[in-house]
């Protein structure tokens, strides 16, 4: 099917429903790198124009990576629950964003919705949305998961403790550790990206964060963000794997190239689960996305870049997790440009993971050659927190010294929570109050407790 319609003077025709959602997309420089992007922003409205009198369910109709080539294509159309999407089946994909504002779309009825909705249902609508009906929309979609602590429930903000170290140190580590819980974050998770995917080296690391939890009684859990298939020949050993990790996209292909399939992330799901190690939920997976991830693995099939990173969260759904993070900034200017499309970014994909049911939290992030700054990152964090974001990702002073990029320092997000009157995940906040981490008024003190100070010894 295609389309054809006049805007000042000018026809513009769109072949398929992959071209209409790429050029309806607002500027990113990975679209224009894969040449799918609009030749104008009066082209770009055109076909926003075009998409907004789309009907929804044209989208059940059309595939925009085909069926019998690929296997995520197959997951969302196999998977989806006609029941749900019913309440909206008659939309059109602008009527679908004005449903969404109204007071109708209350948290019940988007959480009833969710399984009806495909990724590009969701990357569609988002495509119609200004920052402040991404914010909106966001805000009153509510996805909670847990383990050992409760992540997205009504003022909360998460934090991911990355306390990475260039050469997998366990003295660094660990300092950087304790900074973190001295500043009140790793509720979500204390991940560690390795430096090497070796299993002893994996296993150390697993081993020192399950140690420091134990010594502190701590409601935390740990995931060392080694490939899945290094995850299985651990968990095989007995490891102490709270969560298994794997980096996903939103094509088949996309996947191979991470050496992935769908099939080993089932088998790695089912083994974390039979440790059962949760103490308030059995929420076992964690996934990192980013929008340019298939585009830079030559498998994007000629789709928008931001269409397919929701299609990574039909992918995410499918393994019930307890986290999923979009790494906004992380992969480079080719793929968004600035601060700005950064900004879109990570708000588009904060809100069509949440749509779709998936717990959505955002490294918010750049890299030292793309043009953003802190600025930046504090303008998407507070919009994050507004929207009601599960978590966000934390390192000692904002600087990742290991993966040699910018993000949240824990002092950011102390900030953030005190601005927008927002607090940690249930249970680790009672346990900092416990340790003296956290005073009756929700601030952190200036004085190590003890606990803290004897793992530091």
């Amino acid at each position: 099917m295609s389309w054809t319609t006049s805007l000042g003077g000018h026809s513009y025709s769109f072949a398929d429903l992959r071209e209409l959602l790429a050029k309806a997309t607002p500027l990113r420089s990975g679209d224009v790198l894969a040449g799918v992007a609009a030749e104008s922003a009066a082209e770009r409205v055109a076909a926003q124009t075009v998409l907004a009198d789309l009907p929804l369910a044209h989208l059940l109709d059309e595939a925009v990576v085909p069926y019998e080539d690929d296997d995520v294509t197959r997951l969302i159309m196999d998977g989806h629950d006609a029941a749900a999407f019913a309440p909206v089946r008659s939309l059109t994909v602008g009527g679908f964003r004005d449903w969404l504002l109204s007071w109708e779309a209350d948290t019940a009825a988007l959480t009833a919705l969710a399984p009806g909705l495909t990724p590009e249902m969701a990357a569609a609508v988002s495509k119609l949305m200004r920052v402040g009906d991404l914010v909106a929309v966001a805000r009153k979609t509510r996805v909670v998961t847990g383990l050992r602590t409760t992540i997205g429930l009504e003022g909360r903000l998460a934090t991911r403790l990355q306390p990475n170290h260039p050469t997998d140190d366990a003295v660094g580590i660990t300092a950087s550790l304790v900074d973190g819980l001295l500043h009140g974050a790793g509720d979500a998770v204390v991940g560690i990206n390795p430096a090497t995917d070796r299993p002893s080296t994996v296993r150390a690391l697993l081993d020192l964060i399950d140690d420091a939890r134990q010594r502190l009684d701590a409601p935390i859990q740990s995931c060392v963000l080694t490939h899945v298939t290094t995850t299985l020949e651990l968990l095989e050993q007995g490891a102490p794997v709270d969560l298994v990790f794997q980096s996903v996209a939103g094509t088949q292909a996309a996947n191979r190239g991470f050496g992935v399939t769908l099939d080993e992330l089932a088998e790695a799901h089912a083994a974390a689960l039979a440790l059962d190690r949760g103490t308030v939920g059995s929420n076992v997976t964690y996934f990192e996305t980013g929008q340019g991830s298939a585009l830079s693995a030559d498998a994007h099939h000629g789709v928008d870049q931001q269409t397919l990173e929701a299609r990574a969260y039909a992918v995410c759904r499918r393994f019930d997790p307890l986290l999923v993070n979009t790494v906004v900034g992380f992969i480079g200017p080719e793929y968004l440009y600035d601060g700005k499309q950064i900004l879109r970014a990570g708000l588009e994909d904060h809100l069509c993971g949440k749509l779709l049911g998936v717990p959505m939290g955002v490294d918010v992030c750049y890299t030292n050659h793309a043009e953003a700054d802190s600025d930046d990152t504090d303008t998407l964090l507070l919009t994050l927190g507004a929207a009601g974001c599960g978590f966000v990702i934390t390192v000692p002073g904002g600087d990742d010294i290991m993966l040699n990029y910018q993000s949240l320092s824990f002092q950011d997000v102390l900030q953030v929570r005190q601005t927008l009157g927002l607090r940690p995940a249930p249970e680790f906040e009672a346990w900092l109050g416990s340790v003296g981490l956290l005073d009756d008024a929700g601030r952190v003190p200036q004085l190590v407790p003890e606990p803290i100070k004897a793992l530091m010894s």
